[in-house]
């Protein structure tokens, strides 16, 4: 009788997360665009006054921070992702990185807020012509660098299950890095046109309206993310189209029953599900596995065979 050693039964854990994923270095190459548009539009604001331009380089300013924690998850899940200490690898770094990116996105929504409606009380002096060129530089960058980030269908293919979720090789850092660079480019247009109202038509009033346009729809894009980021790190049910593909598999076999099923993403695209299958004929629980179709994204299968009679 032939005895199998442990290492035959082993099987690693990585699950495709030491490989470069498609948004790193596109991360990257905008991390270092915005951070030097930044500095340009931070120090253009403090100098023409005007609110609307200051809150596009905030703004910036904190997508730098975003970008930078997005490339350094990018990293460190490659770079941990054989680590045993990572149940089911490093692909959660991903989420929260995401979620962390969401909530500096909030944060900075509620500053720009804040500071826009103080300006409508204490007014200052706008020097339009300058101000508006920086804007329109920077929109040309925020434009650019979310073309850059921009998620192609061939390497980040994105649906929704019946519910509306987002699920299927979704990357929820990329995503958020081009949600950071999304919103750089609605408040450089919010600041053209309150710019060009106050110097065409007087309505310096416009600057910080637009101020509180921008924080408001910022603001639904960051509670957008966090829920969806959150789903992911507090391992809330798998996407329902894969839970019934699962369960067809294996109840097209008469005597199956899937009594219990557990399904949670352990990565953008990845899987895990642990299943209990009532029958009346036992088989090996790899016979249950071979039953699930490919495609799906299930990369770690637990399957529990009860016999009844």
């Amino acid at each position: 009788m032939h005895t199998q050693s442990l290492d035959e039964w082993e099987h690693e854990h990585t699950f495709g997360q030491d490989e470069v994923r498609p948004g790193e270095k596109r991360t990257q190459i905008v991390l270092a665009i915005t951070a030097a548009m930044m500095v340009v539009e931070v120090v253009a604001g403090i100098l023409y006054g005007s609110m609307a331009l200051l809150a596009d380089g905030m703004h910036m300013g904190s997508h730098a921070v975003a970008l930078a924690i997005s490339a350094v998850a990018y990293l460190y899940a490659r770079k941990y992702a054989g680590d045993r200490r990572f149940s089911f690898g490093t692909g959660k770094v991903n989420g929260l990185a995401g979620y962390t990116s969401a909530v500096i996105l909030a944060v900075f929504a509620i500053s720009m807020g804040w500071e826009s409606i103080s300006r409508f009380f204490n007014p200052v002096e706008i020097a339009f012509n300058q101000a508006i060129l920086v804007a329109a530089v920077g929109l040309g960058v925020n434009v650019a660098s979310a073309w850059i980030l921009k998620e192609r269908h061939e390497h980040e293919h994105e649906g929704e299950d019946e519910d509306g979720h987002h699920h299927q090789h979704t990357d929820h850092n990329l995503r958020s890095a081009y949600l950071h660079v999304l919103a750089d480019a609605l408040t450089s247009v919010l600041a053209i046109v309150a710019l060009l109202g106050g110097k065409s038509l007087g309505l310096v009033w416009m600057d910080p309206v637009m101020g509180v346009v921008g924080a408001v729809l910022v603001g639904r894009w960051s509670i957008s993310l966090i829920r969806d980021t959150s789903r992911v790190l507090l391992d809330q049910e798998g996407p329902e189209g894969i839970r019934k593909a699962v369960v067809a598999a294996i109840e097209s076999q008469a005597d199956n029953r899937v009594s219990d099923l557990h399904l949670w993403s352990i990565g953008p695209g990845i899987y895990a599900a642990a299943i209990s299958v009532v029958t009346s004929s036992p088989m090996p629980p790899e016979a249950y596995k071979q039953l699930i179709p490919e495609g799906i994204g299930l990369r770690h299968t637990t399957i529990e065979v009860y016999p009844c009679v």
